[in-house]
């Protein structure tokens, strides 16, 4: 077994977990909930390691010969030297939405001073050869999201995704671009200014190291997270097969909303579009309003707040989902099940009893709120 460094931050342990040949991250986090830290996984003999459910000889085994501490050591320095943080999934600036996926990243990187949990995030994402047609979607869509604060997330790709983010900068809304790579370039280089004037509101994220190269097999990891850290996922312009069409699939598999923008029947950017419409994997888009409708975000009056003498007749499981409630306002049903403790299927049942008494109502997207 080699010697891990000691006197190290437990990002540092999480960082080299993730590096190990063989490990993939739903293993990682695993790992790191059964044994308590990164640090404690690493020290241990591959036979401990093989005493956790499904781990592999070759998994145990990879652990324990890793020797690449120096390369970890050396991505640290980087990131202090850059201004670049390090996001562990247990560090509450870490995107709440996105650690709720089984194959969210261990450790996040990024620059910029966007926040991660906005309470209003939507991924636009399309094709990399956008038409007119689509840029003016874009520009239309985005400028329409000002009076509703919204955040938006794209791959910094061509087409679509840099069309979004530099509208988002020309109207002064944050806006968050995911990488396939490491934050020691960008790519396309072509887009480095619009990056750089990305992080004074917005932001670059990736949970790639430096050195590595934008390969092709890159770009789903990339999209997964463009899918899993946003309330909803827009697909402007795509043809039937590409990174878009992934996202909304990745976007429908975390339980996410997904829209897509409508076209003509017989334009081949707008096949992938109104086949997800017509298989039922998107909701038609024609305008902000379609969004404000299905998400639930239209500006509301005050609401209510819920008197304590309601709570006589609420068992303590309602009570605490109640009281969770008032704190969050709109919680999607997986961070009530993450933030009270309690197994999804009771908040199932006790939502439903909410509901019933009028004291909670269900919004679309799996989201609860108070009356």
């Amino acid at each position: 077994m080699a010697k891990i460094p000691a006197d190290k931050d437990e990002i540092f342990y999480q960082l080299v977990l993730s590096k190990v040949e063989g490990v993939g991250v739903i293993s990682a986090r695993k790992l790191i909930k059964h044994f308590g830290t990164a640090r404690e996984v690493l020290t241990l003999s591959t036979r401990d390691l093989m005493q956790v459910q499904g781990m592999s000889l070759g998994r145990a085994s990879a652990i324990g010969s890793f020797s690449g501490f120096d390369l970890i050591e050396r991505e640290m320095e980087f990131a202090a030297e850059r201004g670049i943080r390090l996001l562990s999934f247990q560090d509450p600036d870490y995107p709440r939405r996105l650690n709720h996926c089984a194959d969210a990243p261990v450790v996040l990187f990024k620059r910029g001073n966007a926040d991660l949990n906005a309470s209003r995030m939507v991924s636009v994402v399309g094709t990399r050869r956008v038409t007119d047609y689509g840029k003016k979607v874009v520009r239309q869509l985005i400028e329409s999201f000002v009076p509703y604060g919204i955040t938006v997330v794209s791959g910094m790709a061509y087409g679509v995704d840099i069309e979004a983010h530099k509208t988002c900068l020309d109207f002064d809304l944050p806006t968050v671009g995911v990488l396939g790579h490491g934050l020691d370039r960008i790519y396309p280089n072509s887009h480095t200014r619009h990056a750089s004037a990305m992080l004074e509101k917005g932001a670059l994220l990736t949970e790639f190291t430096t050195n590595t190269e934008p390969d092709r097999e890159n770009f789903p990891k990339r999209n997964r997270i463009v899918a899993g850290m946003t309330d909803a996922t827009i697909v402007v312009e795509s043809g039937f097969q590409g990174g878009s069409i992934i996202t909304a699939d990745l976007a429908n598999s975390y339980n996410r909303d997904v829209f897509a923008i409508p076209g003509r029947i017989d334009d081949e950017m707008s096949g992938g579009c109104n086949r997800l419409i017509k298989s039922n994997r998107a909701a038609l888009l024609e305008s902000v309003k379609d969004l404000e409708y299905i998400m639930g975000w239209k500006a509301s009056e005050e609401k209510q707040s819920v008197q304590k003498k309601l709570f006589v007749d609420l068992n303590p499981q309602e009570e605490v989902l109640v009281e969770f409630l008032r704190e969050r306002e709109k919680t999607q049903i997986d961070e009530l099940s993450l933030g009270t403790g309690m197994p999804m299927s009771t908040v199932m049942v006790n939502l439903l009893n909410l509901e019933l008494n009028g004291l909670v109502r269900a919004l679309p997207g799996k989201v609860y709120e108070l009356c």
